[in-house]
C-alpha cells in the first residue's frame, strides 16, 4: 500500500535552534566565500569536532571542493589573526592542534545533516541555511543600492560641470572685463 506524503505527520524536532547571532558570528570569509569552520559547526550540532571530521572523511564523495575545503596555513594564520589569537589554542582545549580546520560553504553545511543524521543537526542546518539566505538577500539589496548610488553620482558629476559653467557665465556678467575708455568731460586742450 502506498503512503501519501499528505498523510504523513510532519517531523517534530525536540532540539533548540541556535539564534541567528550565534550563526552569523561564526561565518567567515575565505577565498571570497562565506564559510563555517568544522569546530563551530560541531559546537552548534552538539558533537565533538573529531566526530564531525570523521563523518566527513567517511563520506568525502558528498563534499567536493566547492562544498568543503581545508584552508592553507596562510589562510588559517590570517583567520587566527581575525580571531585575535596568535597561537593554536583556539583549535583545542588541550593547547592546540596541528590539523587545519575544514571550511564548509553553504552547500557543504547543507550536506552535513545527511552524514551526521541527528535531529539536532537537521534543526541547526535549517537555521544555518535560513541565515545564509537572509545574508544573500541583504547583499543583493546592498548591491542594488550601490548601483543606484553610482548612477546618481554619474548624473551629479554632469550637473557639477553644468553648474560650474553657469557660475562662470554669472561671474562674467557681474564683473565684466574693463575696456579702455575715453575720459568723459571737457578738457581745455582738445577743442
Amino acid at each position: 500500500m502506498m503512503h501519501s506524503l499528505a498523510t504523513e505527520p510532519p517531523p517534530i524536532y525536540k532540539g533548540i535552534a541556535p539564534p541567528d547571532a550565534a550563526i552569523t558570528g561564526r561565518i567567515h570569509h575565505i577565498r571570497g566565500q562565506r564559510v563555517m569552520l568544522d569546530r563551530d559547526l560541531a559546537e552548534l550540532y552538539g558533537v565533538e569536532t573529531k566526530h564531525l571530521k570523521r563523518q566527513v572523511r567517511r563520506n568525502l564523495g558528498r563534499f567536493p571542493e566547492d562544498f568543503m575545503f581545508e584552508p592553507t596555513a596562510a589562510e588559517w594564520a590570517s583567520l587566527r589573526y581575525h580571531f585575535g589569537t596568535s597561537n593554536d589554542e583556539i583549535l583545542s582545549e588541550r593547547g592546540g592542534s596541528r590539523v587545519l580546520p575544514m571550511a564548509f560553504i553553504e552547500q557543504g553545511v547543507a550536506m552535513l545533516s545527511s552524514v551526521l543524521n541527528s535531529e539536532q543537526a537537521i534543526l541547526v542546518n535549517i537555521q544555518i541555511i535560513r541565515v545564509f539566505s537572509r545574508m544573500r538577500e541583504v547583499l543583493l539589496s546592498h548591491r542594488e543600492i550601490l548601483q543606484k548610488l553610482e548612477r546618481l553620482e554619474g548624473r551629479l558629476t554632469g550637473h557639477d560641470e553644468e553648474i560650474q559653467a553657469i557660475f562662470d557665465h554669472l561671474t562674467e556678467l557681474v564683473s565684466p572685463t574693463e575696456q579702455a575708455r575715453k575720459p568723459i568731460g571737457f578738457k581745455p586742450g582738445e577743442a
